[in-house]
């Protein structure tokens, strides 16, 4: 396994082919190796044989969704599961001394991988006004810190509070209902970044901002469309429903520009044919196309189907679905066939025949699903080509029905959970109006910021205060430079956080460091142990409870640390129970079953094995849109314009990283080993740029105004790229992204859209932080 020095060297690069498969032996050796580095056997052996099981610790890596109780492998977890849930198991600890010895300064400049590795913090830590070391802080002076700030500020809206996907569903309901009794709805979080054009398409169109799809469903499609993922490193046990499917008889298509390993063969490590057989072949079909070309393709299999209807009436379509659940069909059918086919195949790539083989197979199939990810999500007109899948679906009827629906990929484990539990900031009125019903006062009405208008607010001087629950908001962010200008510009910036990572290195004024038990730390509260409630991507709410002794004795956990900020700093504001909060998670579970819909007697029905299904109202035939149906919508076509000499860049992250958390320097799966600053672009794109393979090249994003961001010293690596199309790794490449260039409608960052040309790097390969 390949390791980074310490003393922030570069490894020096070497390649190999790509693989076909994914998962197999290897996996389960890497992730023995790189749980053994971080923790003993025994640690090792305690987390994952506990790992998604019932009455179990929760996977942090992924929201991908458990198979029902009595069916669950007793090793229930993938690769990169198993390196998650052991880095945050490690032994390793960041004690004061280690402060002292690494002034924030000189933290900056190594990389984000080094930062991961040093362990898990123990103790509260400050950085005062005018100093560039972190040091210890008690418990009571850091929470009145914090209130004396927040008390201080003109108006509540200058504070922000910041979620990740990593919190439990009780700290997420926490954490909103102290802000909003603050009186503010500033709360952005990750899904503002990863899946918000899902939210706001499929509420568009469905009445709900959630995937309609089961593991079930899964199981038993005719055809699964994977559009804009890459399960293999992203989310691996979704190769393992996958391949359940295949057995069944599903056809897979997948569509993206990079030919991935898990989309091609799958070689599942728990099975005999894994281990010394070929595995699964995953998908059928394989559409190598252009980035940003998906709602062409949607739009020209649209457009197909609608003339195959015309050819054969009542055959194609389902009249009685459309008649029955929908509006708007047509002035969509007029419209579909205005979509010219050289726009399509422009967009795309592909050719007419290629789409009219996949049409050839949804004609073949009666349940049908679409899968996609942030391929999709992340570019300008991400809303409009989610739509428009939609509206795939809904042309024979497949949603609502068993087997067949929309399926966004969430990939973070709790990250669909928050927004369950009131973590967004347009909340509808239904649940403020619960919230002051239940805790006595009226919460603020008016939107408040989401990431990005977050940091602009922050850069503005608006805001004053930035508190993050987990995540690692720095590194997450788009437009790097200024989003680092925009926190340090706050007059206090705390993190609660399990390990250390470059937000911490981004200081306000005054900068906190919390430390929070982890997900697999035992949780003793004064009612007793505690555990916490987590839901992943199809909608199911379960428990997940800690194993481990918490890595130092000063750990509070994140419900302790909201709940005690909460009674600093509001002063009675509502008649809020913070103490019997704190005391006890199953009084936050009651309060949240009179507020949220489908959680009514939450206590007793979670700790059940399987936990909660959530009512999903697509699959009741009931449609929460203004018309109360479900609404065809009308998309114009739309893709990327890459000006000659110009490719079009996707950040992506590589097999060996969680997040914007590097575990090595390699990506496996792609035959990427020693560096992450590396740019994958297709052999013939080079030879017509004039660069060769192993070049060193500046990445120059094009912004519409005419500015230019730079990211300096990658090396040039040859590879099935789709013509026009270069990918690199984030957070490396989130410089690139200008903070306004945001997808239409959910104000998401544009991540897999990026205009950019090759440079000769202006540095001679030196050493550099990574």
């Amino acid at each position: 396994m390949s390791k980074r020095p310490d003393d922030g060297s570069r490894e020096p690069l070497t390649v190999s082919p790509s693989k076909k498969w994914a998962a197999g032996v290897p996996a389960v050796v890497h992730a023995l190796e790189y749980s053994l580095e971080q923790t003993s056997p025994l640690r090792t052996g305690e987390t994952l044989l506990t790992m998604n099981q019932v009455d179990g610790i929760d996977c942090p890596g992924c929201a991908w969704a458990d198979p029902s109780p009595g069916h669950r492998h007793r090793n229930e977890y993938c690769e990169n599961g198993a390196k998650h849930i052991n880095d945050e198991a490690t032994t390793r600890r960041i004690t004061r001394d280690f402060f002292l010895e690494h002034p924030v300064s000189a933290l900056a400049r190594r990389s984000d991988m080094w930062l991961n590795q040093q362990g898990r913090l123990t103790e509260p830590m400050v950085k005062r006004p005018g100093s560039d070391t972190y040091e210890p802080i008690s418990w009571h002076d850091a929470f009145g810190l914090l209130s004396s700030e927040l008390t201080s500020l003109d108006s509540p809206d200058e504070a922000v509070f910041y979620t990740s996907g990593r919190a439990s569903n009780e700290a997420a309901f926490v954490l909103q209902l102290f802000a909003r009794a603050f009186g503010t709805n500033n709360l952005p979080d990750c899904s503002n970044m990863c899946h918000e054009s899902s939210g706001f398409a499929l509420h568009e169109t469905l009445g709900t901002g959630k995937g309609t799809v089961s593991l079930e469903d899964i199981h038993h499609a005719d055809l699964i469309f994977l559009v804009g993922q890459n399960p293999g490193s992203n989310h691996p046990r979704q190769l393992s429903a996958l391949e359940q499917a295949k057995r069944n008889g599903a056809r897979i298509i997948a569509v993206n520009p990079l030919p991935e390993a898990g989309l091609l063969r799958f070689r599942n490590p728990q099975k005999a044919h894994g281990v010394i057989g070929n595995g699964t072949r995953i998908a059928d079909r394989f559409l190598h196309i252009r980035g940003g070309g998906d709602l062409a393709l949607f739009q020209g299999l649209n457009r197909l189907l609608l003339e195959a209807e015309d050819a054969r009436p009542g055959h194609v379509l389902d009249h009685d679905f459309i008649r029955t659940h929908t509006d708007g069909f047509e002035d969509f059918s007029r419209h579909a066939r205005t979509i010219g086919w050289d726009d399509i195949l422009t967009a795309t790539g592909l050719t007419r025949e290629e789409i009219e083989r996949v049409r050839d197979e949804v004609l073949r199939s009666e349940r049908v699903i679409v899968c996609w990810a942030m391929g999709l999500t992340q570019h300008k007109h991400a809303v409009p080509t989610i739509r428009e899948i939609v509206n795939f679906l809904m042309l024979r009827g497949n949603l609502g029905r068993a087997g067949a629906g929309a399926c966004p990929v969430r990939g973070h484990s709790n990250v669909q959970g928050d927004r369950t539990m009131g973590i967004w900031e347009q909340m509808p009125d239904s649940f403020l109006d619960a919230l002051r019903q239940e805790f006595g006062f009226d919460p603020p009405r008016a939107h408040g910021l989401d990431s990005v208008n977050a940091i602009k607010a922050m850069r503005e001087g608006r805001i004053k205060f930035f508190l993050s629950l987990a995540g690692n908001f720095v590194r997450a962010a788009p437009d790097s430079a200024v989003t680092e200008e925009a926190l340090r510009s706050c007059r206090l910036t705390a993190h609660i956080s399990t390990k250390l990572n470059r937000s911490h290195t981004v200081c306000g004024r005054t900068a906190l460091i919390l430390p929070a038990l982890g997900r697999t730390e035992r949780d003793f509260q004064a009612g007793g142990e505690q555990f916490v409630t987590v839901e992943n991507s199809m909608s199911e709410v379960h428990t997940s409870r800690g194993r481990l002794k918490p890595a130092s004795p000063l750990l509070l956990s994140e419900v302790a640390i909201l709940c005690r900020l909460a009674r600093r700093t509001l002063d009675g504001t509502g008649n809020i129970p913070w103490d019997a909060f704190e005391a006890d998670y199953g009084e936050i579970r009651d309060r949240v079953s009179r507020i949220v819909p489908g959680l009514h007697d939450f206590n007793r029905r979670v700790v059940r094995p399987g936990g909660i299904r959530l009512p999903n109202t697509v699959n009741e035939g009931v449609f929460q849109t203004p018309v109360g149906k479900a609404r065809f919508t009308c998309n114009a076509w739309d893709m990327p314009r890459v000006p000659e000499g110009h490719l079009l860049l996707q950040t992506l992250r590589s097999h060996d990283q969680w997040n914007t958390v590097p575990y090595t320097s390699d990506d496996r799966y792609r035959g990427i080993h020693g560096s992450r600053r590396v740019v994958l672009v297709n052999r013939a794109d080079l030879t017509e740029l004039g660069f060769v393979e192993s070049d060193h090249v500046d990445l120059v994003s094009v912004w519409t105004d005419g500015t230019e961001r730079r990211a300096e010293d990658f090396q040039v690596v040859a590879y099935p790229a789709k013509r026009g199309s270069a990918a690199a790794y984030y957070p490396e490449t989130n410089v690139l992204v200008p903070l306004d260039s945001v997808a239409e409608t959910s104000n998401q960052p544009t991540y897999k859209s990026i205009v950019v040309r090759l440079e000769p790097t202006r540095l001679r390969p030196a050493p550099a932080s990574q």
